[in-house]
């Protein structure tokens, strides 16, 4: 099923053009090898590539992006290649090769819109939305993971602020573990100290001992 109008042939007299409406894959090829622009324009604002997606001849569509066409051109109405499809395989070329199924025309309307209006079959309709509905899941998951990263940077951000507003916590717990060590180093020698005295006053017991028992054995 083709989507170009029926004066398409008549009001265009640009031979690349012409041949992306009629099929024409040799002589497509011939010009663009002679240098003809591939993303050349119509009275509409349409390239090369919206005519040929139009008529579902994808191994146009292939060829003019081998040349250099932009897949992402749109016409003055604000639609892509992909608006003007109705055939599975170019759709599947195009999406491919980086075109958003979601994205809308100057009227807000996405390529699936336009294809319900103009009543394609049905496996394009099916493959619009199951291209549409995978979309969809892919930005929620973008979304959240982009949500998470957020978070933990704020997170990350909230914490150096506080240290930074906050320096005598830090000095704090630096003098906290210094008071430690240094409780900890008098409680050691408190205890050596205090078993050199008990030392030091046993000796001298027993000295005191032995000299009143000398005297006492002299008497």
């Amino acid at each position: 099923m083709s989507y170009v109008f029926v004066n398409d042939s008549s009001q265009t007299n640009v031979p690349l053009l012409q041949a992306c409406i009629d099929g024409d894959f040799n002589y497509s090829k011939r010009l663009l090898e002679s240098g003809f622009d591939p993303n050349i324009r119509d009275s509409r604002g349409r390239t090369g590539l919206h005519l040929a997606a139009a008529r579902g001849n994808v191994d146009i569509c292939q060829l003019l992006h081998k040349f250099g066409a932009d897949l992402l051109a749109t016409d003055y109405q604000g639609n892509t290649a992909l608006h003007l499809c109705g055939h599975v395989d170019t759709i599947q070329f195009l999406v491919s090769n980086g075109l958003k199924i979601d994205i809308c025309n100057h009227q807000g309307a996405t390529p699936l819109v336009l294809a319900k209006r103009r009543g394609v079959n049905k496996d394009v309709i099916r493959l619009l939305e199951s291209l549409e509905e995978q979309e969809v899941k892919g930005f929620n998951r973008g979304t959240h993971s982009k949500l998470e990263t957020m978070q933990t940077a704020e997170s990350e951000s909230a914490m150096e602020s506080h240290s930074l507003l906050n320096p005598n916590l830090q000095q704090g717990e630096g003098v906290l573990s210094s008071f430690r060590t240094t409780w900890q180093e008098f409680v050691e020698d408190l205890g050596f100290w205090r078993a050199t005295s008990v030392n030091r006053v046993g000796h001298s017991s027993s000295t005191v001992c032995l000299s009143l028992d000398r005297r006492t054995a002299h008497s």
